[in-house]
């Protein structure tokens, strides 16, 4: 027997309830923080899709998601026309970025890349350094590729050891830390609603 649609007070048809999207929660995490909510509520409402809390979202996926998303917090002083991250040190998160390739951040298109020496750098906007690698982000800075650098690491101590951002699980939840210095040396103008949502905010100028 075919099913009737079901009908409001007024005898309209009821519109067909949207898919649940796989984005609410991750393993290992208690609740989500609020930037990753954003980006979940965000790209559900890009699948025209609804968030089902039931689903699970692995911890490389958000931390990859972080990292797309700084991009759009973040204004560079040359106003560079390329989006591009760049990686160094261990591959954790290239499968998990390479999802995002070829998207439009802002107007830009996303590119991703692995770098392994300084004068790579110069077409580079975010360089991410997964943790336990962290000392060749002083290596590849000191070759001075590129000024103005978003660089992201994984360990609370990033941004005390000249790191831009940190993005780290605390407590079961993924945070981040931002060093408002080191930034601004670099050139890079933060949002004020990064710096809202992030945990803590270091190198803030007096």
């Amino acid at each position: 027997m075919t099913r009737r649609p079901q009908r409001s007070a007024r005898g309209m048809a009821a519109a067909p309830r949207p898919m649940p999207c796989a984005c609410a929660s991750a393993p290992r995490e208690g609740g989500l923080p609020a930037v990753a909510i954003v980006l979940a509520l965000l790209l559900c409402a890009a699948l025209g899709s609804r968030p089902a809390r039931a689903e699970v979202v692995p911890e490389s996926q958000l931390r990859a998601a972080y990292l797309v998303n700084f991009l759009k917090y973040v204004e560079w002083p040359d106003g560079s026309g390329g989006a591009t991250i760049c990686l160094a040190g261990r591959d954790t998160l290239g499968s998990q970025l390479a999802a995002y390739e070829g998207r439009i951040i802002l107007g830009r298109e996303l590119r991703i890349r692995r770098v392994t020496q300084s004068d790579q750098l110069a077409d580079c906007q975010e360089l991410f350094v997964p943790e336990g690698d962290e000392e060749r982000l002083g290596g590849l800075l000191r070759g001075g590729g590129r000024a103005a650098l978003l660089t992201v690491g994984e360990s609370t101590a990033f941004v005390q050891q000249g790191g831009g951002v940190a993005l780290v699980r605390v407590d079961n939840r993924l945070v981040f830390d931002v060093n408002l210095g080191v930034l601004n040396r670099a050139g890079l103008k933060v949002s004020p609603q990064m710096l809202r949502l992030a945990r803590d905010v270091v190198g803030v100028p007096r």
